[in-house]
């Protein structure tokens, strides 16, 4: 196979993407701490991942997070890095954009669809038969350019060697589903080297989890699909770290 190359590619938040994570950041970390000092680490783990999952959410968009009580702005500094790497390539280039939540990738789709950028999407709601006429169109349509594909119905089963880059907007801590992502392209047929991003805040749950890896890399490498171990590795000074 051509050569693959995996990249980070740091995002600095706005101001108001910054202060909506930081007030998130301090409620889960006080609730949480105090969840397991009160009832144990084993207890506090559904508030544990309700944490991190509101904050990777905050790091794609404070919108991600609305609700009938509190709405936020669609201030995001991942979709405006995003949109300029795609309108920088898409002359040349065919791109996969890959994300775990719908509404980050519904948020990038109505980006493309102003810009009138052409492009393909695919969710766990799209039927069969039209799964199939999207990727027909994206291998073999010289104009579309771009895949918006969530991480979930997209990790098996498409051959997508049309691509030669490839965007992870929301990365997480089970590296085996980032390369199969990746593999859609990187894969018998694929003429061209391929270059895979991760799109990383820094500053965030994101840029910790990354150095949290590497202090677990036994574990993770261990992983193949099965997050479970992963987070019940997780010690105080863990979760401490992550919300710090």
């Amino acid at each position: 196979l051509p050569e693959k190359t995996e990249s980070i590619l740091l995002c600095e938040m706005g101001k108001s993407q910054r202060k909506v994570y930081e007030a998130y950041k301090q409620m889960y970390r006080d609730k949480i701490l105090k969840k397991v000092d009160t009832v144990g680490l084993n207890k506090s783990r559904f508030f544990v991942l309700e944490g991190l999952m509101k904050l990777r959410q905050i790091c794609d968009s404070p919108a991600l997070i609305n609700n009938p009580d509190q709405t936020f702005d669609e201030d995001s500094v991942k979709i405006d890095l995003l949109v300029e790497h795609i309108l920088e390539k898409t002359g040349e280039h065919k791109i996969l954009v890959f994300s775990q939540f719908v509404k980050m990738l519904k948020l990038i789709r109505q980006h493309l669809e102003k810009l009138e950028i052409n492009f393909e999407y695919l969710d766990g709601s799209t039927a069969p038969k039209d799964r199939q006429k999207g990727v027909e169109r994206f291998q073999s349509d010289n104009n579309c350019r771009v895949f918006l594909i969530s991480l979930k119905a997209g990790g098996f089963g498409l051959n997508l060697t049309e691509a030669d880059y490839v965007y992870l907007v929301d990365p997480w801590w089970n590296p085996a589903v980032e390369m199969q992502a990746v593999d859609r392209t990187h894969r018998i047929g694929q003429t061209r080297n391929v270059f895979a991003y991760k799109l990383i805040c820094k500053d965030t749950i994101e840029e910790k989890v990354l150095q949290l890896q590497q202090r677990k890399k036994n574990l993770v490498t261990d992983l193949i699909s099965e997050e479970g171990s992963f987070y019940k590795s997780l010690e105080r000074e863990d979760i401490e770290a992550l919300f710090s």
